[in-house]
């Protein structure tokens, strides 16, 4: 018969509160052994969690260093929002695309200034937008000022500006010879300005090259319009609604051009205008305007289409204008000139954006 123990229940009652006791101190010794290797880790790498390195930690892997003095800072701001701060590689980012959207804003550009990120965040922003523009380089923005030949007064307010402006010079008015002159000790870039018969019947000025003409006084009057203006190296035509889209007259006064190694800018006072097209076929350098500044000269429509002369040069790699030395023409100027550069725009002179087509080939000489 097998033998069973039986335990006096008040043995057993006896027994519990020592079981407890001894599994309170094992409980004891391990809570010690843990705390012990917290102490010691921290000992050893606690300092880290105050460096730009530690913070970069929390962050994320890949994280650019923070500056120091910002360590505490974003620190404490992963605590209160209980998410890492945001990476700079972001932040540099966000900054690029405000410079994009300001480049491509229009109007909006006459305020945006510079912008307020740091020196290194504008930096990697202009980087990006010269890799995402559809040209290589900044965005090029040429200013042709026209009717020059009248006055002296203006010439010292353009060149303030401190920016490359090529001048149209009229021929034949009353100061040309003394524009010229100021404008050749400066090294400008100069243009004929070559008046030609409106069709609105207005009066183009001394000079015209006019409708009716016959090949050989058109040849002689543009090249006396052309020997009045030393120094021109282009042509542009000043008016000309009705001459400008005569192709015949066109081909004798482009041909001019040709034989003198000038180029030519198609002003575009009529969209039917054959000059810029007539002027490649004879290897003429030439290029067309996009923008009259002024054409309306109250200062907010001389701004707005400053401003789409912007747009135009971003979305193009280039564009010129064509303004005129009147007073709300150069405030505006002097105004939003300083803005486009800031925002890495680049003015250069008209002659930078010519297209230059190939000379067409010798006649055959009949052998």
């Amino acid at each position: 018969m097998p033998i069973r123990r039986h335990l006096d229940p008040r043995s057993a009652r006896a027994a519990a509160p020592g079981s407890r006791r001894a599994r309170g101190r094992l409980f004891l010794f391990f809570l010690g052994v843990a705390v012990g290797a917290v102490g010691t880790y921290l000992a050893g790498h606690g300092s880290a969690w105050r460096t730009p390195a530690g913070i970069a930690g929390i962050a994320g892997s890949g994280s650019e260093a923070v500056p120091p003095g910002e360590a505490e800072a974003t620190a404490a701001r992963a605590g209160r929002h209980g998410t890492p701060a945001p990476h700079r590689h972001s932040a540099t980012r966000t900054e690029a695309a405000r410079e994009s959207h300001r480049l491509a804003a229009g109007p909006g550009l006459a305020a945006a200034g510079e912008g307020t990120g740091s020196a290194g965040g504008t930096s990697a922003a202009r980087a990006a937008l010269d890799k995402e523009g559809p040209a290589a380089g900044p965005a090029r923005v040429a200013l042709v000022i026209d009717d020059l030949g009248r006055s002296l007064e203006e010439l010292d307010d353009l060149h303030r500006l401190g920016v490359p402006i090529t001048y149209a010079v009229l021929p034949f008015e009353s100061q040309t010879p003394e524009v010229v002159a100021a404008l050749r000790r400066r090294h400008d870039e100069i243009l004929c300005h070559l008046p030609m018969e409106p069709r609105s019947g207005g009066n183009p000025g001394p000079g015209a090259l006019r409708e009716g003409m016959s090949p050989e006084q058109l040849r002689q009057s543009t090249l006396a319009a052309i020997a009045a203006v030393p120094g021109a190296v282009g042509v542009n035509n000043h008016m000309g609604s009705a001459l400008s889209a005569d192709p015949g007259s066109m081909a004798t006064i482009l041909a001019v051009l040709a034989e003198r190694g000038l180029f030519f800018l198609d002003s575009r006072t009529s969209a039917q205008s054959v000059g810029f097209r007539i002027a490649t076929s004879l290897g003429v350098p030439a290029a067309e305007r996009q923008v009259f500044l002024d054409d309306d000269p109250r200062p907010a429509a001389v701004a707005a289409e400053f401003q789409h002369l912007l747009e135009l040069a971003r979305t193009r790699g280039g564009a010129i204008a064509i303004g005129h030395p009147h007073s709300a023409t150069l405030a505006t100027l002097a105004a939003e000139v300083p803005r486009a550069q800031a925002l890495g725009y680049r003015f250069v002179k008209v002659s930078a954006l010519l297209d230059r087509p190939p000379a067409p080939p010798p006649p055959p000489t009949g052998r």
